[in-house]
């Protein structure tokens, strides 16, 4: 059988939350899903999700159909489901402490204060996965709830989508060539665009 992986992203389920900074992970998946042809409208393990077939590995896409600090228990069943390592798992997020459309690739850690990954390395037992945070920025007039459940501003819109795309072909490096490829390629480009911008 081939070689699986698993890609997740974060969000909260329900209409009320759709396109909210806190659903970027969603997004990504969404993305993928309609880039790599991968129907995910599936419901097993507490999730939705579909499976396809990318650079000769088996794809699972996943979306955890729970609250975001409960993405944990659907990632892991998933992950037992299908005997994958940690190294086969690659979660996708959004991430306050990036400003926005930034994103950075990191081949495992802490959860860095973000309350789905922390689920999921609590049901894990393991932080060693791959993951790939893109930057939503904080506000200074809205508490973090507020903030992280709230759509986008028009002036910000622009700027995340660009980032979704970015990440999505991230996601594909990763599924072609690995991890240290993807942090290679991503990690530095976003480093060398914020170098422009202060020049």
């Amino acid at each position: 059988m081939a070689e699986a992986k698993m890609v997740v992203g974060l969000g909260n389920p329900g209409d009320e939350y759709v396109d909210t900074r806190h659903n970027t992970g969603f997004r990504v998946i969404d993305s993928l899903a309609e880039a790599l042809k991968i129907d995910i409208k599936k419901k097993k393990f507490g999730a939705c999700f579909g499976t396809g077939e990318f650079a000769d590995k088996k794809l699972i896409l996943l979306k955890p159909w729970q609250f975001m600090n409960r993405s944990g228990q659907a990632v892991a069943t998933a992950v037992g489901f299908y005997k994958l390592g940690a190294g086969d798992l690659f979660v996708v997020t959004d991430d306050m402490d990036l400003e926005p459309g930034r994103i950075r690739i990191r081949a495992k850690g802490s959860a860095g204060g973000h309350n789905g990954l922390s689920d999921i390395i609590e049901k894990l037992g393991t932080g060693e996965f791959g993951r790939l945070r893109i930057g939503i920025g904080r506000s200074d007039k809205e508490t973090d709830v507020d903030y992280v459940l709230n759509k986008p501003k028009e002036t910000e819109k622009q700027v995340l989508n660009e980032a979704i795309e970015r990440a999505r072909e991230a996601v594909i490096c990763w599924l072609e060539y690995g991890i240290d490829a993807a942090m290679n390629n991503f990690n530095k480009a976003e480093n060398e665009n914020k170098t422009k911008e202060v020049e």
